[in-house]
């Protein structure tokens, strides 16, 4: 099941949305006074805000509960116990999965996989069924990210196994929290982190730039003579991903996308990132915010919602240009099926809701909102569906279809 919420009913304008700033307030934004109310728009209150440098994202420290599970990590780190990343499968999902296992490995962990929830099996989250999987290659540390904050009954059964958990996640928790060995999560009560909006990929990178400094701290790297990994080189995976998931962008998130999107303009980012713009016809020296949300995104979410999201992990983990171009097209080719999947959905949902709509019309009666069932639904394009219904409807949205046999389903 899927469903799209509401359009307000009232139409807000621009001016509306603005932040209440006196002329001063606005002068100082910018000296044009028609690109300082576009600013004020976008909710800048502050010249301050315009700094987009490195220098202006908060310090990892304030994440509530990231001491404990920045300690853990590293004691999995310095012990070469098995570390097994356990990702989503959206692209917020799969770029945290890749930072996490790059991040991992370049700072000196030799024994990390990743393990991915698949959609038609295990649903959401870190699952019992999703802990036993990884449990078949004895991990001493599951890490998650862009999940687990609602994962009781995972955690709990890792707890059982002696496995510890590191949850890593964004999302809104319930009441019961999971007894994880750290729970590092901005909305969590009593977090202080001042940024709420952060993706799942932006929390994963703030662990990691908080686990490179104790091992700094430590003496870890001179110790293994080895280099210290430059965190910033992971900025593209952070921009990609915090764009995919459409969190607000607070100016937290523009550093981290603006930092990103410099990175992949100068072609020093991830070959999977570069052969995704090339399959789809991009210029990586033309990279906006709408590049990540149209050309990379839906390819690297296509797998997630057709088959199995390992291949868009594989893609951003892939360490050749060769490598990456193969999985990258492959992922370009479950979009298009993706799309034409998507395309017969609505074009069905389209004629059954304007047959419905004429008869109400008839009827003196008005469409206010929809709940629709076909078993041939693709179950992983639903959502979609349900989505663009909404938008071209304007009302609440909900699609259903049948699960299909998980031998049919992957």
């Amino acid at each position: 099941m899927s469903s799209a919420a509401s359009r307000p009913s009232v139409t807000v304008s621009n001016r509306e949305l603005m932040p209440v700033l006196a002329d001063k307030q606005l002068a100082q934004l910018h000296e044009l006074p028609w690109v300082a109310r576009l600013l004020a728009s976008r909710g800048v209150s502050s010249a301050d805000e315009l700094d987009y440098s490195l220098s202006q994202l908060p310090r990892p420290e304030l994440l509530k509960d990231i001491e404990a599970g920045v300690l853990r990590i590293a004691m999995a780190v310095q012990k070469q116990q098995r570390i097994i990343v356990v990702g989503d499968y959206d692209c917020d999902g799969a770029t945290s999965t890749a930072l996490a296992v790059l991040a991992l490995r370049a700072m000196g962990a030799r024994s990390v996989d990743y393990c991915l929830p698949n959609r038609f099996i295990d649903g959401y989250g870190l699952s019992p069924a999703v802990v036993d999987r990884a449990q078949s290659t004895d991990p001493d540390l599951l890490i998650t990210v862009d999940n687990g904050t609602a994962s009781v009954d995972g955690v709990e059964h890792a707890r059982a196994h002696n496995i510890d958990v590191v949850v890593t996640d964004h999302h809104l928790p319930d009441e019961v929290l999971p007894r994880a060995a750290a729970l590092i999560n901005p909305r969590i009560p009593g977090a202080t982190f001042p940024s709420v909006n952060i993706a799942g990929v932006g929390v994963i990178f703030f662990v990691m730039v908080a686990l490179r400094r104790h091992l700094e701290k430590i003496g870890w790297f001179e110790q293994q003579a080895m280099a210290k990994p430059n965190m910033a080189s992971y900025l593209d995976l952070v921009a990609v991903g915090t764009v995919a998931d459409v969190v607000p962008l607070d100016h937290t998130n523009r550093v981290l996308v603006s930092q990103g999107l410099r990175r992949l303009r100068a072609a020093a980012c991830r070959p999977g990132i570069l052969a995704l713009l090339e399959v789809a016809g991009s210029k990586h020296t033309q990279a906006y915010t709408e590049t990540i949300g149209f050309r990379i995104a839906p390819r690297l979410n296509a797998a997630g919602r057709l088959e199995d999201m390992r291949h868009g992990v594989e893609c951003l983990l892939a360490d050749s240009q060769s490598l990456a171009r193969q999985h990258a097209e492959y992922l370009d080719n479950t979009n298009s099926e993706r799309r034409r999947i998507s395309s017969e959905m609505e074009s069905m949902a389209d004629g059954i809701v304007r047959n419905l709509i004429d008869k109400l019309q008839s009827e003196g009666r008005q469409l206010t909102s929809l709940c629709l069932y076909d078993e041939s639904w693709h179950e992983g394009v639903i959502g979609i569906l349900a989505g663009r219904l909404k938008e071209r409807f304007a009302i609440p949205v909900i699609i259903f279809t049948r699960a299909k046999p998980v031998e049919s389903a992957i």
